[in-house]
């Protein structure tokens, strides 16, 4: 009984002294949760005021004749990216992928859009607003910054938010070097700047004209080397990525692939392209593409139906190589038919164009239908549902 009495006693006594592990967790998490307040502030801060530049873009655009669609489908391709970095910002505050995206966004509508817009307006015959010629000065270092940073800290750091290792960081700083030394060399670059009247850059200097054009050209030498270093270090991470990583690049590879096919494409055949694709579509069309990047980073960053990349490749490549081989074999029955029944030069009748459609359509109906979901596709299902 004194045995028992002493045990409780003690027991007693140790549950009445603090535990000092069990105080130090609870300040650590409400450490974090202070931090991520702090951060959803900041983030949706920073998504409030890209809202606001772009409701004023908006607004001098449609001041101003100049007015056209390039600011639409720019403030189309900056939303994006500032939404998904305000969420991921948020929500994951240490990855730095969440506040690059922000950082593109917002400088992308502050350089490129607001200040371009703005200087249309002050420097315009209608503009009243002062401080246009500062304000072209700001457009003419900063308005390229938002793609320049997109071509190489992002592939570089994601989808952790850090380079794959630690022989990849002077290639990060090396990235800031040029980037910064660029800016800097674009402020102080004399001649006449972008903007109606063309003023001289307040800041240029005369003297050093020619040693700063030498050295911009060896910049723009090693931006472009550092791009193909970036986009290397994609290819490195992939190599050794497993599980979850490895499904967040290859959605990343989607978003920038279908772009560089995009522009591909335009760049292949710019006669047809121009021919046929109206400006505005055309323009309408590179903005969807180019804000498809930031989408596919939010959905590897958050896992939003992260397994489903894998079906929405094969996919995308069974649309693409039906779509490629549809047009060609058209193409030639369509010629085929139009030299048989109307000469050379002479368009093929409407009833062969429609029967060649029918023909070609009946006969790649049940190529199609063979190529979707298979049963070892289910079977991968399975196992990604398993493994989500």
């Amino acid at each position: 009984m004194v045995a028992v009495g002493a045990s409780e006693s003690t027991a007693a006594g140790n549950a009445a002294v603090p535990d000092g592990s069990g105080g130090r967790l609870a300040a650590v998490e409400n450490g974090r949760g202070a931090m991520r307040t702090h951060a959803t502030r900041v983030a949706w801060a920073a998504w409030l005021a890209w809202a606001l530049l772009a409701g004023l873009a908006i607004l001098l655009d449609t001041q101003t004749t100049e007015g056209s669609a390039e600011a639409w489908v720019a403030i189309l391709i900056m939303g994006p990216f500032t939404t998904v970095g305000a969420i991921v910002g948020s929500r994951q505050p240490h990855n730095t992928i969440g506040w690059l995206c922000c950082t593109i966004g917002l400088l992308g509508i502050l350089g490129a859009v607001f200040a371009q817009e703005y200087v249309n307006y002050a420097l315009g015959s209608q503009g009243w607003l002062p401080g246009g010629v500062t304000m072209a000065w700001l457009n003419s270092w900063s308005s390229s910054l938002w793609a320049a940073l997109t071509l190489t800290f992002l592939p570089l750091l994601f989808p952790a938010g850090r380079p794959p290792s630690v022989r990849w960081r002077p290639v990060a700083w090396a990235c800031g070097i040029v980037l910064a030394a660029t800016c800097i060399v674009a402020a102080v670059m004399p001649g006449p700047l972008q903007a109606p009247g063309q003023p001289h850059n307040p800041l240029g200097i005369e003297s050093a004209g020619a040693i700063l054009q030498r050295i911009d050209a060896l910049l723009l030498l090693g931006f472009v080397l550092l791009v193909l270093l970036c986009a290397w270090s994609v290819v490195a991470r992939f190599r050794r990525a497993r599980g979850v990583e490895r499904q967040q690049l290859k959605w990343f590879a989607f978003g920038v692939g279908q772009l560089a096919l995009l522009l591909a494409a335009a760049l292949a055949a710019p006669g047809i392209w121009d021919g046929w694709v109206p400006a505005p579509v055309s323009d309408l069309l590179f903005g969807i593409s180019f804000a498809m990047i930031p989408v596919t980073i939010g959905i590897a960053i958050l896992r939003y139906r992260l397994y489903d990349i894998d079906r929405l490749l094969n996919r995308s490549l069974v649309y693409g190589l039906l779509t490629a081989l549809l047009g060609a074999v058209y193409a030639g029955v369509v010629l085929v038919l139009g030299q048989l029944f109307g000469g050379v030069r002479a368009e093929a009748p409407s009833w062969a164009v429609a029967g060649a459609t029918l023909a070609v359509a009946a006969a790649f109906q049940p190529t199609s239908a063979s190529l979707w979901l298979r049963p070892s596709d289910q079977g991968r299902r399975a196992s990604w549902d398993a493994d989500a």
